[in-house]
């Protein structure tokens, strides 16, 4: 596969993982977005091995391991608008992620999920 047509499916899978909401730097603007396309997005997220949902909630406990707030709002509002996860199922991840990344981690992103379940909702995607 030519790098065009790994940066075309990585593009398409970026759009397709964040439901439309992450836009997509022209290709050269942007050293960084380029590899994140060409690899992440078009080599390790079109793994069939593993569905988006299953993928995303390991991306949930690494990022709240991690304890990266933005990210795992851009994550939880994804798999809302996806129907990867019910706004019930978001609390339930923060139920079992304290009980591994420990409670003041969980704490802090329950803003961040309530917002994007807010948001999510406001849109029409959440339930």
């Amino acid at each position: 596969m030519s790098e065009t047509e790994r940066r075309q499916r990585g593009a398409e899978m970026i759009q397709e993982v964040y439901a439309g909401d992450v836009a997509v730097p022209p290709a050269g603007a942007n050293a960084f977005a380029d590899l994140m396309l060409e690899q992440l997005f078009a080599e390790v997220w079109t793994r069939e091995a593993l569905p988006i949902r299953d993928r995303r909630l390991l991306i949930l406990g690494v990022i709240a391991a991690l304890g990266e707030k933005d990210t795992f709002k851009i994550q939880v509002k994804a798999a809302l608008k996806r129907g990867e996860l019910t706004p019930e199922q978001v609390r339930e991840v923060l139920i079992q992620i304290a009980q591994y990344a420990g409670y003041p981690r969980a704490a802090g992103l329950l803003g961040p999920a309530e917002q994007a379940i807010a948001e999510a909702a406001q849109q029409g995607d959440a339930s």
